[in-house]
Parts: structure tokens; C-alpha cells; sequence
């Protein structure tokens, strides 16, 4: 009888043989016995399966390192290891109105995978502090001096050098982005300036820095890095598959055939700050547009990016709507209802001749102000004296004109384009105002109830000024609250309402509201996202190319061993069944050796009882 041979190629080169010559007894098994080594096969498959591959969404390892990616992001408050050779760093200046500010982050090597992005942190001195340090004025007061700009920002660069190795300063990224006080800067103010930047800062500093890491953004620009900064720090961007995280189902920008796929919900951005407010969030699905005009202003509020390292990939593809609303903050908000009432009070007085709000003694009412709560708005020559009267629903009706609204569909503040969004499915989180307003006095911050948020402010405007005064001197209030707040709490607690409700048309039911000062304990500044963005393409240095081009066939993708196990499985699988199959012809065998051996016996005992005895003959 001949020998069986069994070989496997792939995924590793193995080979052996049996023979029915050396197989003891007990390898000669019974139907009931193969029956169970099959389904005990079976079992050690599956097992396989969910071990090793992890594509269950039950993987224990997939569930094991999902928890360690949310729990490694909230606890980042140690010092930075300057001593690790495999730490990265990168510098965002961030050049504001009223003065500037250096930011230094952090990253580990990049772990090859090309679905992750950077693990970028913000840098913590020995006191666990974060690196950052602030100078005044803002760059914008060099405009007539354009030549001083870099002195104007060596000192941040140089508290930056003192806290990254010296070895690592030649590949470490410098960004400096200018915002608001640069933007209301002639162009040719602007340019003489960042001019100067880009030809002293090389001479002076051995950072990674070119022409285009200086430069000055937009407000889209810096809405957008807001929104990646926040949703980063929340994992959003983190698409392991996770049966506690709300999803949504996108039409990924930009592709051809509509592609669609569902990956973790991103959070919107609702900021409200003493001049502007501003809202930024994904949207979804494609929008359609009511005419070409209006089309024409979506352009330029949405914004449509790969955070991702390859351009062929669109897990990490975004459109995102940001607009910001000058104008429409809450202390901007409050001067422009100041001018209309001392307007409106002038041509009142004129017209009927009177002299109302000239003196205490004929005040004007305004239901914006905790009840008796005497005040005097504009300048001397208009001075109009004010009474408060604490009417929370009175004063939300005086403030519904400033928010600019028209009848055109998809619109909100000033008549602005709002793509829809889905509120039974989106989450915000609102910052500035929105937590000042809820917190600061009404100690409501966190989740936003629209019932019991305009109850308490009914009820707060309502309160005697001596009352509230009392109040807060016994320390009843947010330990950052003083006077300024108490006095104007009530208009910007309707003012808040009225932009939230009426400007965004956000349901008063809404209930996945959170107003935050900070996230995960961090306050989260745009030039994270900034630097997070700028910073896309560096883990191109440490992916290997073969898994990049591999990623972009879907053949080499499914049938590669490195990234899938189901070969190795079925290989596994077949062996089995030879050895299964083999062992039942070898069955066959021993049961017709058998038979064969009974047939061969009988016959011969037939043979030896049949045969003619010797008879003697007698003649």
C-alpha cells in the first residue's frame, strides 16, 4: 500500500507523509470519532478567527485596544520624556489681535498603520505644565515697523528651543499662523511682515521652516481647526469599531460614485466670544442648494479635507460647515441694543417732546436688566439712564430683530446659508458664553436643558438687584464671576437663547447639548488641530511603502497574508480534511483487508474438509 503526502506552499513552506504501514490502531477511528475531530476542528477555526484576526466586533484584542486608545487620551497631564530618541515635536505660533502665543507639541513615532493618525499632545514641562507662553501686543501693532516682526517673535521661539533637544530642532516643524489682527491689515501691511519672518527666522533658528508655514488664515481656516482640534481630543477620528459610539452614515466628498460609509459621529462647535460667535460642524450627506447663488456662498463655508496620509483613502475625509458671525457676541450684541435704545429713546423724546431716560428720575425700562438694577449707557452728550425690570420673555422679543433673520430656507444669523443638520442624530458642544452663561451664575453647565435653562433665567432676571448683589458676596456664585456678569447675566442669558433657538434654529427639545470650558480637563486651542492638519503627511515616513501600494488594490488588500488570516484558516481547514479523508480510506481499507482475510480462511478450511480421503483398493 502506497503513502499519502501532504504539502502547504503558503503561507510557510511545509511538507509530510503517512503511511497505513506505521498507523497504530487507534488512528483507524470510527464514524462517531471523525464526526467529533470535525467539529472539534471547526471550533479551534473559529476560535482563530476571533483571536487572531480580530474583524469580529466582539474581538477581545479589538475591544482591549479600543479601551486603551480612549483611556491613553484622557490622562495626558505627565511630563514630556525629552529623553525618548522617538518623540517628535512641532511649534504653532498663534499671532492674535491682542497679543501671541507659542504652542509646543508632542508625538510618538507613528505605528506604520496608515488608518491611524499622529498622536500629537501638547508638551509638559517637569511641573507637568503645559508649554505655552504669551507676548504682547499683537504683531499687527509692527505694521508701520514690518522690520521688527522677527525680534517681535524670537522671544517665543527661543522659550521654545530651551524646552525641545537640541538634536531634534532641525526636524521639527514651525507653523506661525496670524488671525484676526492681521486680517483687518492692507494686504501690503501683511505681506512686509510676514516677509520678514520668513527671511530672519531661518537665519536665527534650525527649525523645519519654509515661505509657507507663515501665513495668515481665515476665519473658515481657523473655525475648521477648532472643529479637528476638539473632535480629536474626543477620539472621533478614531474609527475602531465600538458598540458604545453613536455613528453616522456619510457620501464621502469628492467621490465619483457617491461612496458611502458609516464611521463614528463627529461632534459640532457652537462659540460664542465677546465679539463673534461661531458654529462648525460635519455635514454628512451631499446638500442641495435652493438656487446658484446660494451655492455660490456654500463654497465658501464649506470645507472639504483628508486628515488622513493617503490621498486614496477616505475614511478621514470630512465636509465641514463653519461660519463665524462678527458682531454677534455677547458683549457686541450688548452695545448694539445700547445704541438702538439710545436711538430710539432720542427720536422718541424729540418727536413727543419729552425727556425720558434724561435723569434717575425718568428712567428708561429695560426688561435685559435684574429688576432695579439703575444703569446709564452712551456717551456723556447721549447718556440715557436705564431701570432694569428682570422680564427674561419680554427681552428675548426685543432681541429677536438684532439676530438678522430672513424667510430664505437653510439660513440662520444675518440671513447666512446653514446646511440642515440631523438633530436626532448630530451632538454639539458649546464653549465660551454658551458655558459662561449656563455655569458662571445659574450653575447649569454640562448637559443643556432648554426648559430648565430658560426657568432659571426667568427666574434669575427676576430677582432684586440688592438680592442678587448679596448673593454674591457670599460667594454663592463661580469663583471667575464678578459684577460685570451679575449685571448683564440676563441679556446674555436671552441672547444666548435667542442665537441658539431662533439664529441656529436649534430645537428647544434638543437635548445633546453640551456647554464645556474645557475637554477631558485640557482646554483645546485651534493650533492643535492647526498642527494636526499641517502635520498629515509625516506618517508617510514610517509606513511602509509595500502597505501603502498594497492598501490601494483591493485584490492585494484582500488576499494579503499580512493583513488577512482567512488563507492561513483555510489552509488549516483543508489539511484537516485530507487527514479526515485519508483516515476513512484507510477505513475502507482495513474493513476489506478484513473481509478479504475471513473469505481467504474459509475457503481453505472448505478445502481441507472437503478433500477425498486415500481408500485402500483391494485386487
Amino acid at each position: 500500500m502506497g503513502r499519502i503526502s501532504i504539502s502547504c506552499l503558503f503561507p510557510a513552506s511545509w511538507h509530510f507523509s503517512l503511511s497505513p504501514v506505521v498507523l497504530p490502531r487507534f488512528l483507524l477511528p470510527s464514524f462517531r470519532q471523525l464526526l467529533l475531530l470535525g467539529l472539534l476542528a471547526g471550533v479551534m477555526g473559529l476560535l482563530y478567527l476571533l483571536l487572531v484576526t480580530g474583524k469580529g466586533q466582539y474581538s477581545w484584542l479589538r475591544e482591549d485596544r479600543h479601551l486603551h486608545t480612549r483611556l491613553g487620551r484622557v490622562p495626558d497631564m505627565e511630563a514630556t520624556d525629552t529623553n525618548n530618541p522617538n518623540l517628535n515635536y512641532g511649534l504653532v505660533v498663534d499671532c492674535g489681535s491682542s497679543g501671541s502665543r507659542v504652542f509646543v507639541y508632542t508625538w510618538p513615532r507613528h505605528n506604520g498603520n496608515p488608518h491611524e493618525l499622529l498622536d500629537i499632545k501638547q508638551m509638559r514641562d517637569q511641573n507637568r505644565k503645559p508649554v505655552v507662553m504669551k507676548i504682547k501686543p499683537g504683531i499687527s501693532e509692527y505694521a508701520s515697523t514690518p522690520g521688527k516682526a522677527s525680534d517681535y517673535i524670537s522671544p517665543l521661539l527661543s522659550f521654545a528651543a530651551q524646552h525641545i533637544p537640541k538634536n531634534k530642532h532641525q526636524e521639527t516643524p514651525l507653523y506661525i499662523l496670524c488671525t484676526a489682527g492681521m486680517r483687518v491689515l492692507p494686504e501690503s501691511q501683511q505681506e512686509a511682515l510676514l516677509e520678514d519672518l520668513r527671511t530672519d527666522i531661518p537665519v536665527n533658528f534650525n527649525f523645519l521652516f519654509s515661505d509657507s508655514h507663515v501665513e495668515v488664515i481665515s476665519g473658515k481656516q481657523e473655525g475648521v481647526y477648532a472643529w479637528i482640534g476638539i473632535n480629536f481630543v474626543l477620539g472621533r477620528f478614531n474609527h475602531v469599531e465600538d458598540d458604545h459610539e453613536a455613528v453616522v452614515e456619510v457620501q464621502v466628498p469628492g467621490s465619483d460614485q457617491q461612496e458611502t460609509l458609516v464611521r463614528k459621529r463627529t461632534a459640532g462647535v457652537l462659540d460664542m466670544g465677546g465679539v463673534s460667535t461661531q458654529i462648525a460642524y460635519e455635514v454628512p450627506k451631499t446638500v442641495s442648494f435652493a438656487s446658484p447663488e446660494q451655492e455660490e456662498i456654500a463654497k465658501n463655508l464649506l470645507a472639504e479635507f483628508n486628515l488622513g496620509c493617503d490621498a486614496h483613502r477616505t475614511e478621514h475625509v470630512y465636509r465641514v460647515y463653519v461660519s463665524t458671525f462678527l458682531g454677534f457676541g455677547g458683549n457686541a450684541a450688548r452695545q448694539r441694543y445700547e445704541e438702538n435704545l439710545i436711538h430710539n429713546t432720542q427720536v422718541q423724546n424729540k418727536l413727543l417732546g419729552q425727556h425720558q431716560g434724561e435723569s434717575a428720575d425718568s428712567p428708561i425700562l429695560d426688561p435685559c436688566l435684574p429688576a432695579d438694577l439703575q444703569d446709564e449707557v452712551g456717551p456723556r452728550e447721549q447718556r440715557v439712564h436705564l431701570r432694569g425690570t428682570g422680564d427674561f420673555s419680554r427681552c428675548r422679543l426685543l432681541l429677536q430683530p438684532f439676530l438678522n433673520r430672513t424667510n430664505d430656507t437653510n439660513t440662520s444669523l444675518n440671513g447666512v446659508y446653514q446646511p440642515p443638520i440631523d438633530f436626532t442624530n448630530s451632538q454639539f458642544y458649546g464653549f465660551s458664553e454658551f458655558y459662561y452663561c449656563t455655569e458662571d451664575v445659574l450653575r447649569m453647565g454640562g448637559d443643556y436643558n432648554s426648559t430648565k435653562y430658560s426657568n432659571a433665567a426667568k427666574s434669575y432676571c427676576a430677582t432684586q438687584w440688592t438680592t442678587l448683589k448679596e448673593r454674591f458676596d457670599r460667594g454663592l456664585y463661580a469663583s471667575h464671576a464678578d459684577q460685570h456678569r451679575l449685571k448683564y447675566q440676563c441679556f446674555k442669558s436671552a441672547w444666548m437663547y435667542e442665537v441658539l433657538h431662533s439664529g441656529f434654529v436649534f430645537p428647544e427639545a434638543y437635548e445633546n447639548l453640551r456647554t464645556a470650558l474645557l475637554v477631558y480637563d485640557k482646554e483645546v486651542q485651534w493650533t492643535l488641530g492647526a498642527i494636526l492638519y499641517r502635520t498629515r503627511f509625516l506618517p508617510l515616513r514610517d509606513i511602509p511603502q509595500e502597505s501603502l501600494k498594497g492598501s490601494h488594490s483591493h485584490w492585494q488588500h484582500s488576499f494579503s497574508f499580512m493583513n488577512n488570516h482567512y488563507l492561513f484558516l483555510a489552509c488549516f481547514l483543508v489539511v484537516v480534511l485530507s487527514i479526515l479523508l485519508y483516515l476513512l480510506r484507510l477505513r475502507r481499507i482495513h474493513t476489506r483487508s478484513t473481509l478479504l482475510r475471513s473469505a481467504s480462511a474459509s475457503v481453505q478450511w472448505l478445502e481441507e474438509g472437503l478433500g477425498s480421503p486415500d481408500l485402500p483398493v483391494t485386487l
